[in-house]
């Protein structure tokens, strides 16, 4: 069976890094052979962040477009030294870009990250822009991982479920049908809060969040917002889950005008809000197993909750959790390097499957 070389880049909406992995894939598997955390230099991350708050120009676009492209390039080259891997072994690189705005129901998705910086400096051909495509054919563009849980879990002999938990988190329920939505947020407001009581990129292990009680007229209140009752498929950014919305949330709370929650009893609030609301989704399929993965699955508090809320099923943290969704691009490389199809209609709505990205060679 032939085996081909890809490399996979992915930028979350956590911004707390850029992932990169080095991966054999033949027809029947996607196998980890090498990955590194490249760092998200803070300047970036700020500016990125005012640019999703609407703080922008045509200009700071392109300047953040050029600067990502820069440091796709300095993470690939880092891995490739690191690992000693000959660039011209590698067949392609898949680069999910920085997501800037997403908005499906507009007909957008944004990524940045210019492809043509990379292809240009590592010698290697890149796929990009794989969002867009499904987005001009009705679809939400998001999530994609269901795909490629879907090829690297179908053999489990069991039904299973995998809860990917990133800024966001999503949900795909493997079967005859493939499903796969947002169940909202994952780590986001969680890392905006305790970034800015504490100036940390994360609440490491929901340390600060386990110090703290359940507000549960706030829990009420955010669980309250239509997104979580909303039918799939759908998906979701920074453009819902973010500061505003935190705080419109807690201006919203009955009794705020007598009463501000203390901050640790917002960490866990929020940290329970992204529990319930991927077990509220999780029960809905009832499956024998819940593969977790993404950074939020090495938070031992968050964890935990999920666990004591669907006591029922078996959860357990998929194997090379951290890596999943750098994969998952890597893999869709090898799919539009062979002009395949990718089984997402049923997943993001779209009127067909179809072939996604766009190369730069």
């Amino acid at each position: 069976m032939n085996k081909e070389y890809y490399i996979g880049i992915m930028s979350g909406t956590s911004l707390d890094g850029v992932d990169v992995v080095y991966c054999e894939i033949t027809p029947n598997s996607c196998k980890l052979l090498a990955s590194l955390e490249y760092p998200m230099p803070l300047e970036l991350k700020s500016d990125i962040l005012m640019m999703t708050e609407g703080k922008n120009s045509l200009e700071k676009v392109g300047q953040i477009e050029h600067r990502l492209g820069v440091l796709f390039t300095q993470a690939v080259g880092t891995l490739l030294i690191r690992e000693n891997i000959d660039a011209s072994t590698i067949t392609a690189i898949g680069s999910h870009g920085q997501t800037l705005w997403h908005a499906p129901q507009n007909g957008v998705s944004m990524q940045l990250g210019d492809p043509n910086i990379l292809a240009a400096k590592t010698g290697i051909p890149v796929v990009a822009d794989f969002r867009r495509k499904d987005v001009a054919l009705g679809g939400q563009g998001a999530p994609f991982a269901p795909a490629f849980h879907e090829f690297i879990f179908s053999n489990i002999n069991a039904s299973v479920s995998v809860v990917n938990i990133g800024g966001m988190a999503n949900i795909t329920v493997l079967g005859d049908k493939l499903i796969g939505y947002d169940t909202g947020c994952g780590n986001v407001l969680l890392d905006m809060w305790v970034n800015a009581h504490y100036n940390l990129a994360y609440d490491k292990d929901g340390i600060w969040a386990r110090s703290g009680d359940v507000d549960y007229v706030l829990l009420d209140t955010m669980m309250a917002d239509p997104f979580f009752s909303q039918p799939y498929p759908k998906s979701t950014g920074r453009e819902k889950f973010n500061q505003a919305w935190l705080e419109e949330m807690i201006a919203s709370r009955k009794d705020t005008v007598y009463f501000r929650p203390l901050a640790q009893n917002v960490q866990r609030t929020l940290l329970e809000l992204t529990a319930l609301s991927i077990s509220n989704e999780v029960l809905k399929f009832n499956t024998d197993v819940v593969l977790l993965c993404g950074g939020g699955a090495k938070n031992t508090f968050l964890v935990e909750r999920i666990k004591t809320l669907i006591p029922n099923i078996e959860v357990a943290i998929a194997q090379n959790a951290d890596q999943i969704e750098a994969m998952t691009f890597a893999w869709l490389a090898y799919k539009r390097i062979h002009n395949e199809e990718v089984n997402l209609k049923d997943v993001t709505g779209a009127r067909e499957n179809t072939i996604l990205g766009g190369i730069y060679a």
